[in-house]
């Protein structure tokens, strides 16, 4: 692994060649995909272990309250990273205290807000005290987040994410241990409150050591104007988006009850960690790499093809082998069977996730590239499905309609492909179709495997071993010689940098 050097921080004034963005962005991806999979291994142990320590409540307490957080810090930056992150020009040192003395006082207000509104929170959530004091907890997290951000711009516009995953596995790994040992000792939601404040804290402190900002607070209003032409609407965009994924869920707290929220909560999360582990890192790699191929359409397009491949290749057969094997999964692990309700959403929101590893890349170039009104028509039309279905299929069949209306809506996405084509010739036979064909192979295998064997540990094990063996079999027959030398290059760019 490369060597981290804390004391060697960047010029906000410098800029780096087109090559020298291509080599970051392999190593980038490559880098924060094999570090976060070790992460949110972690992440998976302890999730299956909260799903026995937890009730189907509390998980449902929990996600209502990040969704109230979610929403605050759409408020707290009005597009201003992205818009820095962006910027063509060089930076300055006006850029960055403008930035970052707007961004703390919307966080100061947001957070006086947050205390204000608390006895409408708790009345229309019936939450008790412990669920209190993680909303607080939750606002506070909200305001060390904010202290990240000119760091984390810095190093994002010079593609050194080996760093920011250095801080953000160390800054995980604190919140998992302490939650699942308060979890394991009988804390319920308090077990959220205290990793979030401990994690945060730790977070703010490590990011400032690996790369250092002397913190001013200084506004000019042209360089609030010039950051807001790109931030304002980037920020439309993302609001647009909380509101599609996190509205409905502030609704279904009314509709299907807290247990119904929590079994949702599950089925997402299972459902969407293999997109978290590849996409999430792709995509904040990608996004400032594309930004600086935007005048180079040739290279953008084969950029985007490899970046969607890369994310179909390990998401897809995931996600399917995962709704295979869940059913089995319930059975023989300790105190599951009172998840099984979550199977259906989970088919559900696995469907979800396969279409979401090849469009939200394509929405990425939109941004990068400067068409972000596109990406707000697309917003605003899956928002508005999302709205109308979701409620209206909860209502009439509970959880399991919830799921299967984020489907209908997801079906939609094919109009982003047809738009991206336009501006953007990536190839869709490489990129998605191939890596379909052969996860639909290896899910056909499954289900026949699953047929036959009795559900447990060592069967489980042994159907993800031939799934998996018998997916990269099928896909080199598909891809040929250059799935293997892709491979190559990234095993060496992981262990000879």
């Amino acid at each position: 692994m490369e060597d981290i050097h804390p004391e060697e921080h960047f010029d906000p004034t410098s800029e780096i060649t087109l090559e020298t963005v291509k080599d970051r962005m392999v190593k980038g991806v490559v880098t924060l995909t094999s570090q976060y999979f070790v992460l949110y291994l972690i992440t998976f142990l302890t999730t299956g272990a909260l799903t026995i320590f937890l009730s189907p409540a509390e998980f449902g307490i929990f996600g209502i309250l990040s969704t109230v957080k979610l929403i605050m810090s759409y408020f707290s930056d009005i597009g201003l990273a992205a818009s820095l992150i962006q910027k063509k020009e060089n930076l300055t040192t006006k850029d960055l205290q403008t930035a970052f003395t707007v961004q703390q006082g919307l966080v100061i207000l947001l957070l006086i807000i947050l205390f204000l509104i608390t006895p409408v929170i708790k009345n229309t959530y019936h939450l008790g005290q412990d669920g209190i004091y993680l909303m607080y907890a939750l606002g506070i997290s909200l305001f060390f987040s904010s202290l990240k951000t000119i760091p984390s711009v810095l190093l994002e516009r010079h593609l050194k994410f080996e760093r920011l995953a250095f801080v953000n596995i160390i800054e995980n790994l604190i919140y998992n241990l302490i939650l699942v040992f308060l979890a394991w000792k009988g804390l319920g939601i308090t077990s959220y409150t205290v990793s979030f404040l401990a994690s945060g804290i730790v977070g703010v402190i490590l990011i400032y050591f690996m790369q250092p900002w002397k913190i001013g607070i200084s506004f000019s209003l042209p360089t609030l104007k010039h950051l807001l032409k790109f931030g304002i609407p980037y920020q439309a965009n993302t609001f647009i988006a909380l509101l599609k994924d996190q509205a409905p869920i502030l609704l279904l707290g009314k509709i299907v009850g807290l247990e119904g929220v929590g079994y949702l909560t599950w089925a997402q999360g299972w459902a969407q960690a293999p997109l978290r582990i590849v996409m999430d890192n792709v995509q904040r790699v990608s996004f400032p790499a594309f930004a600086r191929m935007q005048d180079d359409k040739s290279e953008l397009s084969k950029t985007l093809t490899r970046t969607i491949f890369f994310i179909t290749f390990l998401v897809m057969p995931a996600v399917l082998g995962m709704i295979i094997l869940a059913p089995q999964l319930i059975h023989v692990v300790p105190k599951w069977v009172k998840w099984t309700p979550a199977i259906i959403p989970l088919i559900f929101f696995g469907f979800n996730s396969i279409v979401a590893s090849f469009t939200t890349q394509i929405t990425n170039v939109f941004n990068a590239i400067g068409k972000i009104k596109i990406t707000s028509y697309l917003m605003i039309m899956w928002t508005v499905l999302t709205l109308i279905f979701v409620p209206l299929l909860a209502t009439k069949f509970g959880i399991d309609g919830a799921a299967f209306a984020y489907c209908i809506v997801e079906v939609s996405s094919i109009i982003a492909i047809y738009l991206a084509k336009k501006y953007v010739n990536f190839s869709l036979n490489e990129s998605v179709l191939k890596p379909l064909y052969a996860s639909a192979g290896m899910a056909i295998l499954l289900l026949i495997l699953r047929s036959i064997f009795t559900p447990s540990f060592y069967s489980i094990g042994l159907m993800v071993i031939v799934g998996g063996l018998f997916y990269f079999v099928l896909l080199l027959f598909l891809v040929g010689k250059s799935l293997i030398e892709d491979a190559k290059k990234s095993f060496n760019t992981l262990f000879n940098r």
